[in-house]
């Protein structure tokens, strides 16, 4: 199994020998996540855990115990690493013990010394009981005390008591170690009572021979002493010793007297030289200090302040006291005067810094920086607001007193320098005309200024808080000092209030844009504060998409300031709504601009019947799109939206209503009546292709039978190309419910295609099959009495001329929907004249040829159109028809065939099956 982190590995040790204690840094990689996945650390083998401070990953403070070994491994253990190796070792040195009385070269550390001054006072017991008596590893043991009450009563685990019971201590603190743990605690036992006798006897062995020379000395004195008397005579031992100490003090004092002598002039010349500095000095000073203030060198104030207070801050003389109360007024005021410079606004984080290390130097009552600190943020919160106040109150025409765009400015944009929204221009805004400022919407430009203020202050106030927190304010190279250990333990204390003034901050950013933008998602209270746009432009979607831009290059700005996320994730929750508001608006709008298209329509057709409405539908779509590419791409930190339930229902349902939309506009084309219908271009052709022919003359407005053979053709090509690239196009926008806005635009247009199609054969096939019957009897013909045939009648030529009309009007406009049309009129013709030849009660021979004479006719002119209902409906027609019986017959029947064929050659070219497409559905 791998562990989650490397093994600890320690690459260095400071310093690298020393005597047992010394406090040492240990350096190395993957030391710990914490305090608490430390949990081993040796150094020459001793457990060093009791001492150990972790510092970071990277760092741990600890003091070296007495080692067995002189030189040894760093060796650290954690939870998240195990056991960890080292590249350097320890020296461990070891002094000799040397007594408290006696010279040494080096210090000695008196901490293993008894110290104390009653020395006749017993040590408590509890003082001297170790902590770990066994020496090895303890182990807690979850048995609850009363347990143990009741299976040892009368005991204790405590070994320092009368009634010390092993068993209980060993259940207690070692019931996890095992048998050759608990060996190893005995043979510990074992040692230390050998060391204690040891120690006792080695140091009695040690003092024997100091002893027994004092004790020499001492009985030596005693016997001469004896032999000489007790008295003071002269000439005993004391007396002459006393003499010759006598003699000495006076001759050094002869020596020295005149050297001494000369020494204490000097030093009273030189005492009062520097008293009379001291006075010059002092009554120069306020005079001094008023000039340097004027000349802004505060640093030679705070030192001359800082010399006159350690010589005449405690003075008793009286005109010293006056003097220095005046110097004391003037300080009073510089430190107003810094304090007002501090909390002026705008202001530079070098000024900032510069003022409070002034003030700091001058022992300023309060805590300036936070002061600072606190300015800087209402400065800040009234200059977003000051900026929706300007706007809402039209007075924003051009640059204000809000604009500021200089050094501050700049440093927030090269902050940016690594972000992906400035790479393209290295700012968060783009080069604008010079009249964007007339034609960008108000709330657009609003959020770009909004964002510019709080890019443009934030990182300084920021910077500020860091300093304040790391110390820097009041030392650049972050040496330890009473200012900065105070700063630390304020900003740990104020913590709270600096992160709730980092909320409050983008907060009030959210709530101004929500009030611009998306004023329903405040509440109701809110709106006065924040609202007030309604009278302002409706935004597209276009501007949408740049105002998130916007958002997010000021988020990102935030995010380079190592801003914890936590306080940034109402910006990521207002991002996440524009998004979603965007993608709902541009599909809202691309809506209207649908329905618009139909103005657009100019019945040009080209080669294939298509006009330029599908094309532009399909341009508006995919426009829609990359309009929409911005807000639905994902950011770090951002989830798509498109994977919202609710967003993605809902961009289907209005992806959905777009499709609709046009299928209506189509649908209102193909109705509208011809006094509304007017056009500024005629229909055209593409005369240059062979297979196109063409009667439309200039100045020829399409007949309603025409607009709806050219909607149907543009319906065939929706559904064959259109819907199908915008499908792909969903799909590589990420868009989801692709399927089923396809499957409902499809449904759509089929509808609408059946119903226009039903629409134009019911105009043109009725006209020809109602035609048929009028023409067939005229003249009063009569199928039981009539003239041996000579020919196809004209009423079958005046209808086959009609339908060539029909092929003419359809194949001008697309040669694809030609069979399709011509199948359901053939068919519609030739149900009617199955009906016509199934109502005839009888025919005469000649009426019967004359029948099928006409019927052979219609069916082989038609014959690349006939479909299995036309075929059915010939068959059943001549079936009707008595059968020819002589060969005669048969002959006549194929000559007027011939005949026919041969003089409607011309008009019948148009049927070939050459000249005819399969139908594209």
């Amino acid at each position: 199994m791998s562990r989650a982190r490397p093994p600890p590995l320690v690459t260095g040790i400071s310093p690298k020998e020393g005597p047992a204690w010394t406090k040492v840094t240990i350096r190395g990689e993957n030391l710990g996540t914490g305090p608490t996945d430390l949990i081993g650390l040796s150094i020459c083998g001793h457990n060093c855990m009791l001492t150990a401070e972790w510092m970071s990953a990277s760092k741990i403070v600890c003091r070296v115990g007495p080692a067995k070994d002189d030189k040894g491994e760093i060796i650290v253990t954690t939870k998240s690493g195990g056991l960890g190796t080292s590249t350097v070792s320890f020296k461990l040195l070891r002094p000799e013990r040397i007594g408290i009385l006696e010279q040494s070269a080096v210090w000695v550390d008196e901490v293993n010394y008894d110290m104390r001054t009653n020395r006749n006072k017993g040590i408590s017991p509890f003082s001297l009981r170790p902590s770990n008596p066994l020496g090895v590893e303890m182990d807690k043991s979850k048995v609850p005390l009363k347990d143990l009450e009741q299976i040892f009563p009368g005991m204790s685990g405590d070994f320092t008591s009368e009634n010390f019971s092993a068993s209980w201590y060993l259940i207690e603190n070692h019931a996890g170690s095992s048998f050759e743990q608990l060996k190893v605690a005995a043979n510990n036992l074992k040692k230390q009572a050998s060391k204690k006798n040891e120690g006792s006897m080695a140091y009695v062995k040690g003092g024997l021979s100091t002893f027994f020379e004092a004790q020499d000395a001492l009985a030596a004195i005693h016997q001469r002493l004896e032999s000489d008397g007790t008295e003071k005579v002269e000439g005993s031992m004391t007396q002459r010793l006393e003499n010759i100490l006598n003699r000495a003090s006076d001759t050094a004092d002869t020596l020295f007297q005149e050297v001494l002598g000369r020494k204490d002039k000097a030093d009273s010349t030189r005492n009062a030289l520097n008293v009379l500095q001291r006075f010059k000095f002092l009554f120069n000073l306020p005079l001094n200090i008023e000039r340097n203030i004027q000349k802004g060198d505060y640093d030679v104030v705070i030192n001359d302040y800082e010399k006159a207070k350690s010589l005449f801050g405690n003075t008793e003389v009286a005109v010293f006291k006056k003097v220095y109360a005046e110097v004391e007024t003037r300080i009073e005021a510089l430190r107003n005067l810094l304090l007002e410079k501090l909390l002026q606004t705008p202001s530079t984080l070098h000024d900032q810094k510069r003022y409070i290390r002034y003030l700091s130097d001058l022992h300023a009552p309060g805590d300036p920086a936070w002061q600072c600190i606190y300015a800087q943020h209402n400065w800040i919160l009234q200059l977003m607001q000051n900026c929706r106040d300007e706007f809402i109150s039209g007075k924003r025409v051009g640059v204000g007193a809000l604009d500021l765009e200089g050094d501050t400015r700049l440093a927030a944009l090269g902050r940016l320098g690594h972000s992906a929204s400035l790479k393209r221009g290295g700012s968060l805004r783009s080069a604008r005309p010079s009249t964007w400022r007339s034609e960008t919407p108000q709330q657009v430009q609003f959020v770009e200024k909004l964002s510019d203020v709080v890019i443009g202050q934030l990182p300084n106030f920021w910077k500020l808080w860091i300093s304040y927190v790391n110390g820097s304010l009041f030392s650049e190279t972050g040496e330890k000092s009473g200012h900065v250990e105070k700063s630390k333990k304020n900003a740990r204390q104020r913590q709270n209030d600096f992160k709730k003034m980092i909320e409050e901050l983008t907060n009030r950013l959210v709530k101004l844009i929500r009030g611009a933008l998306l004023p329903t998602t405040l509440p109701q209270g809110e709106l006065n504060v924040y609202g007030g746009w309604e009278d302002k432009t409706e935004l597209t979607g276009a501007w949408f998409t740049q105002i998130i831009h916007t958002v997010r290059g000021c988020h990102e700005a935030l995010s380079t300031l190592e801003i914890p996320n936590d306080l940034l994730q109402v910006i990521q929750d207002l991002l996440l709504e524009l998004r979603v508001h965007c993608v709902m608006v541009t599909l809202l709008h691309t809506a209207e601009d649908v329905k618009r298209l139909a103005e657009k329509e100019d019945w040009v057709v080209d080669n294939e019947g298509i006009t330029s409405l599908p094309s532009k539908f399909e341009h508006c779509m995919i426009q829609m799109l990359q309009s929409l590419k911005e807000p639905l791409e994902i950011k770090p930190g951002e989830i798509n939206v498109l994977q919202l339930e609710q967003v993605q229902d809902k961009a289907t349902e209005l992806s959905v209503s777009i499709m609709k939309v046009f299928i209506n506009c189509l649908e209102q084309l193909s109705t509208k009546a011809d006094e509304d219908f007017y056009v500024s271009h005629n229909i055209s052709v593409d005369l240059s292709s062979p297979d196109r022919y063409s009667s439309i003359q200039e100045g020829f407005i399409p007949t309603s039978e025409q607009r709806l053979l050219i909607i149907l053709s543009n319906c065939q090509y929706l559904e064959r190309r259109t819907f199908l690239n915008l499908a792909d196009h969903f799909e590589k926008h990420g868009l989801t419910g692709t399927e089923k806005i396809n499957r409902v635009s499809v449904d759509a247009v089929r509808g609408l295609d059946s119903k226009l199609f039903e629409a134009y054969i019911e105009r043109r096939a009725d006209p020809i099959a109602g035609s048929l019957e009028p023409g067939m009897y005229a003249g009063y013909f009569d199928w039981r009495d009539c003239q041996a045939p000579t020919g196809v009648r004209n009423y079958l030529k005046e209808a086959l001329v009609n339908i060539i009309a029909v092929h003419a009007e359809v194949f001008t406009v697309s040669k694809d929907l030609v069979p399709r049309v011509l199948s359901r009129i053939v068919e519609s013709v030739a149900d009617e004249m199955c009906r016509l030849m199934q109502c005839v009660s009888s025919f005469s021979k000649n009426g019967a040829l004359q029948a099928r004479l006409e019927l052979c006719a219609l069916r082989d002119a038609m014959a690349a159109y006939l479909n299995a209902d036309s075929n059915a409906s010939f068959k059943q027609a001549l079936d009707s028809l008595p059968q020819l019986q002589s060969g005669a017959d048969k002959k006549l029947l194929e000559e007027l065939l011939n005949k026919f064929k041969s003089s409607m050659q011309l008009q019948l070219t148009c049927f070939q099956p050459s000249n005819v497409q399969p139908v594209k559905r």
